[in-house]
Formats: structure tokens, sequence, C-alpha cells
């Protein structure tokens, strides 16, 4: 839902931001890479010092840069594979980063060995989650299935909860809670995402090697 909708709102939103980047001469790989090294200095050097809020301030950022790169290369009409991989690729590394800083929180001074476990399942699951439907798409089939919690989802729970988990140094009592309880959410609901993607790929393979069967047999036949 989030990739539907929000997506094309920012798109709009983004596109003279584009325009203007592209008058100076920057290009969609120079934004995509910033952006990531963006979003990991906010993990890496915020997160796991509990500076939440300052930290979820600095990604939110360079997050967008998502958008921004992709917008950019359709404005110069410089689609390609290549930025198509580097985007996904560096995607991979920029959710490993945020959840390996809560990891490292959590590690440390959060001092919560289930917590650090939790993250890490996100971290993992994340992964695993867009490799099944790059493997699927990779063989032929379609993987036609919405997950409950894909990227979108996963960087909107993570980020917000984080970002106002981290009022609780500025005074906010109690709100620190939400960062563990939108982690489970994250976990769970990648869980179950992962789920439905291997039973939607289970399901299309065993379809496409049977539609091949009775080709193959009205062929011979």
């Amino acid at each position: 839902m989030l990739n539907k909708y929000a997506r094309a709102f920012f798109t709009r939103v983004l596109t003279p931001f584009a325009a203007f980047l592209i008058r100076r001469g920057v290009s969609p790989d120079t934004v995509t890479l910033l952006g990531t090294a963006g979003v990991m200095a906010g993990a890496l050097v915020f997160y796991p010092r509990g500076e939440f809020f300052w930290g979820t301030v600095v990604i939110t950022l360079f997050v967008f840069s998502d958008l921004v790169d992709g917008n950019m290369a359709r404005q110069l009409g410089r689609s390609s594979r290549w930025g198509a991989f580097l985007d996904s690729t560096l995607d991979r590394v920029a959710d490993g980063a945020i959840f390996g800083g809560f990891a490292l929180w959590y590690a440390g001074n959060g001092d919560d060995n289930i917590l650090c476990a939790v993250s890490i399942f996100c971290l993992a699951s994340g992964q695993v989650v867009s490799y099944t439907k790059a493997r699927g798409e990779s063989i032929g089939l379609p993987v036609a299935v919405n997950g409950l919690v894909e990227r979108a989802e996963r960087l909107v729970i993570s980020l917000v909860a984080a970002g106002f988990a981290g009022l609780h140094k500025f005074g906010v009592p109690g709100i620190q809670v939400l960062l563990p309880v939108a982690l489970w959410i994250v976990a769970v609901g990648s869980l179950v995402t992962l789920i439905q993607r291997v039973v939607t790929v289970r399901r299309e393979s065993a379809e496409a090697d049977a539609e091949a069967a009775a080709h193959n047999s009205e062929a011979t036949s």
C-alpha cells in the first residue's frame, strides 16, 4: 500500500528537486551513493549511542534519495539495468545499517539481548524477503503477491518509532517503548511476508511446471 500510494505522492513532490540536481550536473548514481552513505552514517553513528531522534532525522533526509535518483533517471531518459541494480543493491545496504544500528544499541548500552536478536532477525528477514522475490523473478515467475510488510512498511514503522522513542531524551516519559514494539511488529510482519512469498513461488512454480509438462505432452502426441 505504501509503495503504491506514498511513493507516487513523494515522487511528484520531489520532481522539482530532481530537475534542480540535473541542471547542476549531478548524476542519478551520485545521488544513490550519497543517499546510502547518509543513511549509513545516521544509523551507525547515532543509533548505537541511543540517539534515535537525531539519527532518524539524518536518515529521513537521505532516505528520499531512493525516489530522487529514479526520478532523475526518468527525466534524463537514462533508466538502465545498471541503475536499477545499483539502487536495489544499495537499498539492502542501507536497510542493513538501520537494523544493524538498532542491534548495536541493544548489544551495548541498551543491554537487551532479546531485542538485539529481534533487530538482527529484522535485518536478516528483510534481506531474505527481497531475495525471494528477486530469485523467483530470475527463474521466470511473477511472484504476484503483495506482502504484509515490505520494504516501505519496514522503514516507516521502524523509523517513525525510533524517532518518537528518541524524544525520551527530551523528557517525554515512557515513549521509548515504541521502538521495541515496532521491532517486534516488523519481525513478525517480515516472517509473514516471507512465508507469503515462499508459498506463492511454490504455487507458481508448480503451475509453470504443470503447464510445461502439458505443452510437452501435446508436442509429442
